[in-house]
């Protein structure tokens, strides 16, 4: 089941989904097999398949590990840093 919240706030608020680099991508799948929260969906294309997000907000906040499964390096995630910091105002301001 995906994260409805993450500390308070509303997921759908967060970005943090991995982003994919199709110059990169290799059509293993492995990113499909290892996410157990579905966030990937392989998909066919005009030029074989293709990986894309289903849901972002099937991602789990600070989860890496399709990034560090992904032989080809085609996976990235916003900045943890950039994140945390949109965490904590998204909070300071639910307390306004």
């Amino acid at each position: 089941m995906p994260e409805e919240t993450y500390e308070g706030i509303s997921r759908a608020k967060i970005h943090w989904d991995p982003k994919i680099d199709y110059k990169k991508c290799a059509s293993c799948e492995k990113c499909v097999d290892f996410c157990h929260m579905n966030a990937f969906k392989s998909e066919e294309s005009e030029c074989g398949k293709r990986r894309i997000t289903v849901n972002p907000n099937k991602c789990v906040v600070f989860c890496k590990g399709c990034e560090d499964i992904c032989p080809a390096g085609a996976l990235s995630h916003p900045p943890e840093e950039e994140t945390r910091k949109t965490i904590e105002k998204l909070q300071e301001a639910a307390l306004s």
